[in-house]
């Protein structure tokens, strides 16, 4: 079996420690005793920390294989938006830490233009999955048309981050029951 390099130990260390500390909660030093590497190894890997990051975020968004779901023609719009945020709620369930995509949100916009860029184009991906099962939606007519298709994506991503983190908060997947019936019993109905 072949070693893992060091720029992938240093990756997955980086990704743990993030995840249970937070990046700024996280030195480069914490990232290379985890990843077994002497300091100099993460230096001759990345710029920085937030290159780090960045890089962090977008593999944590090539990961969703679930925005997948909300193309698949061979399903009914709505079927396809409440499998895509049952399957990230389960997800989000397991994972420790909660939405990486959520947390650098909140912590990082505010303090790194290329993290942010990158949050943003994450987002953007995910918005234009769900925009694109919306309109599917509205063109047969199971979802009303009230509300431009982009503009829904938004406000439902938006309330289903915001679910997400409560139920870290609560510890209960009460907030995702209460997202889940008002998206689909009111606003998508």
């Amino acid at each position: 079996m072949g070693q893992v390099n060091v720029r992938e130990r240093i990756v997955e260390a980086a990704t743990r420690s993030f995840h249970e500390k937070g990046f700024n909660g996280t030195s480069v030093q914490d990232i290379t005793s985890a990843a077994g590497v002497p300091k100099g190894s993460f230096y001759n890997h990345f710029q920085s920390k937030e290159v780090l990051g960045a890089e962090i975020v977008d593999r944590y968004d090539a990961a969703n294989v679930l925005i997948a779901v909300l193309g698949e023609p061979s399903h009914p719009p709505l079927e396809r938006l409440r499998r895509y945020f049952s399957g990230i709620a389960e997800v989000m369930v397991a994972a420790p830490g909660g939405c990486m995509i959520g947390n650098f949100s909140a912590e990082m916009s505010d303090h790194s233009t290329i993290v942010r860029d990158r949050l943003k184009a994450t987002w953007d991906r995910w918005t234009g999955g769900l925009e694109l099962a919306i309109r599917d939606g509205q063109a047969d007519g199971s979802i009303p048309s009230d509300l431009e298709a982009a503009v829904l994506a938004r406000v439902l991503l938006d309330a289903f981050e915001g679910a997400i983190l409560r139920m870290r908060v609560e510890r209960s997947a009460r907030p995702f029951d209460r997202f889940m019936t008002v998206a689909f019993e009111k606003v998508l109905r």
